[in-house]
C-alpha cells in the first residue's frame, strides 16, 4: 500500500539518533556479513541527480509497480560519517530505470514506477523491493539516491553494481535484447566521480541468477 506524504510532512518528520556503531561509509563497499564495525566511516562523493527526477513521495517499500525484470532487494545503512553512529528516521529516496531502460513520469511515459521513499528503522537501515535497472546509451547501469534528514538534503548520488554480476543480469531474458552495456562502470563519468566505494555488495538470493539478488551499501552521511 502506498501512503502519499508532502515532501514537508516527510522530510520535517525525520531527526537524528545515534544508535551504537554502524560502520561504513557514504558508498562504501559492504558487502552483504561484513562487520560493519571494522570497515570505518567514508563520506560518499556527491554526483547528479540526472534529469528525471520527480518529485512524487512516494513512501513505499516495493517500488517495482507492476514493472518485471529479475528481482533485486537493496538494503541501506545510513550514518553519520564523523561518529560512525546510525540515523533513524532519515528520508531515503531513489528512481532508476525499468528493465528498457525506461524511466516512469518523463519521455511520455506515465506512471511512477521504480521510485520510492522509505525512512530509516532505529538502525539507521531501509529495505527497497525492486528490479535490476535496465541500460541506456551512454551510461552504466545505477540507481540514483537521494538522502534527507531533519528537512535537509545531505545526499546525491548514485549507486553502481560489480561487473561481474551485470554480465550475470544482461544477457538474459527482456535484458538481453538490448544487446551488451554501452558503457562499462571506469568508462562512465559519473562513475568515476562516485568511485568505486558506491558499488553495492552483492548476494544471489538462490541457486540461479534469475532468483535475483541482495545488494547492500551504507551510505555515510555529513550532517554539518
Amino acid at each position: 500500500m502506498t501512503e502519499s506524504l508532502s515532501r514537508r510532512q516527510l522530510l520535517m518528520a525525520a531527526g537524528v539518533t545515534g544508535l551504537g556503531a554502524a560502520d561504513g561509509g557514504r558508498g562504501l563497499l559492504l558487502p552483504d556479513g561484513a562487520d560493519a564495525a571494522a570497515a570505518g566511516c567514508v563520506l560518499q562523493r556527491e554526483v547528479t541527480e540526472g534529469p528525471y527526477y520527480l518529485d512524487f513521495d512516494l513512501v513505499r517499500r516495493d517500488i517495482r509497480g507492476g514493472r518485471q525484470g529479475i528481482p533485486l532487494t537493496l538494503r541501506f545503512a545510513v550514518v553519520n560519517s564523523t561518529s560512525c553512529l546510525a540515523i533513524k528516521n532519515a528520508a531515503v529516496e531513489i528512481w532508476h530505470a525499468d528493465a528498457s531502460g525506461a524511466y516512469s513520469g518523463v519521455a511520455g511515459n506515465s506512471g511512477n514506477w521504480l521510485r520510492g521513499i522509505q525512512r530509516t528503522n532505529a538502525g539507521g537501515q531501509v529495505r527497497f523491493e525492486t528490479i535490476f535497472p535496465g541500460w541506456y546509451p551512454g551510461r552504466t547501469p545505477h540507481i540514483h539516491m537521494k538522502v534527507f534528514v531533519s528537512g535537509n538534503e545531505i545526499h546525491t548520488g548514485q549507486v553502481f553494481f560489480p561487473p561481474a554480476v551485470m554480465k550475470s543480469i544482461y544477457g538474459r531474458g527482456r535484458y538481453s535484447a538490448r544487446g551488451t552495456v554501452s558503457s562499462a562502470n571506469a568508462n562512465d563519468g559519473i562513475y568515476r566521480q562516485a568511485g568505486a566505494r558506491a558499488v553495492l555488495g552483492m548476494r544471489r538470493k538462490g541457486d540461479t541468477t534469475s532468483d535475483g539478488y541482495t545488494g547492500s551499501l551504507t551510505v555515510g552521511v555529513k550532517l554539518s
